[in-house]
């Protein structure tokens, strides 16, 4: 039986070119390398799963590589590379700051900084999570950090760049590392989707984008679930009852039986919501973004910001199309004051239906104000 590789190492970048939604600091980085001008101290920050500990290996990598292709990709056939994906390099220290935060391990990393590098011409020490270090460890690392030997490199990751000191920020790089978008995170799941001989419906694969949140790894460890549960395609039906969250279709539905002002219809999607496991709090907060999306679809000019396949941006245009932009405001705004108040209620799912019987009468009220204005009430000339 074959060792089975997580996605997220299987599929790790190995060069500067994959790294995914992080052009700015790649190109810094290997203009950096090809003019000789590397700094001796990093800082890369920014939310987990972006791609802070691969660049930095790539670059201890690439630095101590004998023969780098255009200096900036590691050639993969040199002593120096061929110890280093086969995690044995002496050149490069990794240590985890949350469970090494104390000053003796700041000071046995300070010992292996005293040593030249046996092979290649670099030392890289990367020290992950380095906002966890005490007051103490830090005050022991910075004169090491601020006139280390020409040889020593430092790669500092983080999550939390305003747990540093201020004296090691002054003596490091920043690189401010930034989420990834879904757009991004989907050309990486069909890509692996096509090496591992895989097919994906498009919308599969923008859920499990969206749901990641900007991060990669999570990206890829949600596919890795989603994958092993079904030999066959990765439907959207799969994906949805993986991560457990409510299809689109229940929105369409609701929306649809505000505009009827069929309130029976509108409480018995909600049963069948909660009679599947969900907490009423979802459809608020759900049928929120989903009013928004008709809101954005109602302009040409702010269609680029739906992050969806082209069939759904089409249901949206033309269910938006049936609804005036005053009432999606105001029925923005009653849904926001529901999600607001609703965790006080004891009878959640009363609240909810409060709120959704208002969103079903809306278009025939004219005495609430909405933003100051009465709902419905035209602007007099």
């Amino acid at each position: 039986m074959s060792k089975f590789v997580v996605s997220a190492r299987k599929y790790r970048p190995t060069k500067f070119e994959d790294v995914i939604g992080q052009a700015h600091i790649a190109n810094t980085l290997k203009n950096a390398i090809q003019t000789s001008q590397l700094a001796h101290a990093f800082l890369f920050c920014g939310p987990r799963g972006v791609g802070k500990t691969t660049c930095a290996r790539i670059l201890a990598k690439v630095i101590n590589c004998q023969n780098p292709l255009d200096k900036v990709e590691p050639c993969n056939q040199c002593a120096s590379c061929k110890s280093f994906n086969e995690n044995a390099s002496f050149n490069i220290f990794e240590l985890d700051a949350a469970s090494n935060n104390s000053v003796e391990h700041i000071r046995t990393l300070i010992e292996q900084v005293r040593f030249q590098p046996q092979h290649g011409t670099h030392k890289v020490f990367i020290i992950d999570e380095v906002h966890m270090l005490s007051s103490q460890a830090f005050n022991a690392f910075l004169k090491t950090l601020e006139e280390p030997p020409s040889y020593a490199i430092f790669i500092l990751a983080t999550t939390e760049k305003h747990k540093i000191l201020p004296t090691i920020l002054s003596r490091c790089q920043i690189f401010d590392f930034k989420r990834i978008q879904p757009k991004d995170v989907m050309v990486q799941l069909e890509m692996i989707c096509k090496a591992e001989n895989r097919i994906a419906e498009t919308e599969a694969l923008h859920l499990i984008a969206t749901k990641a949140d900007g991060a990669m790894r999570d990206a890829l460890s949600i596919f890795d679930r989603i994958a092993s549960s079904s030999s066959g395609d990765i439907t959207y039906k799969d994906a949805v009852a993986n991560l457990n969250v409510l299809d689109y279709e229940y929105y369409f539905r609701i929306v649809d039986a505000i505009l009827r002002s069929d309130l029976t219809d509108i409480f018995l999607i909600l049963d069948e919501i909660i009679k599947n496991g969900f907490d009423p709090e979802l459809v608020v907060q759900g049928l929120g973004e989903h009013i928004r999306e008709l809101l954005i679809a109602k302009d040409s000019q702010t269609l680029h910001l739906m992050e969806c396949s082209d069939q759904l941006k089409l249901r949206y245009l033309h269910q938006s199309k049936l609804c005036n932009s005053s009432f999606l405001l105001s029925a923005l705004d009653l849904l926001n004051q529901c999600d607001i108040h609703l965790p006080k209620a004891k009878n959640k799912r009363l609240y909810v239906e409060i709120c959704l019987s208002k969103l079903t009468y809306l278009q025939n009220l004219r005495s609430v104000e909405i933003f100051g204005t009465p709902v419905g009430e035209e602007k007099k000339n």
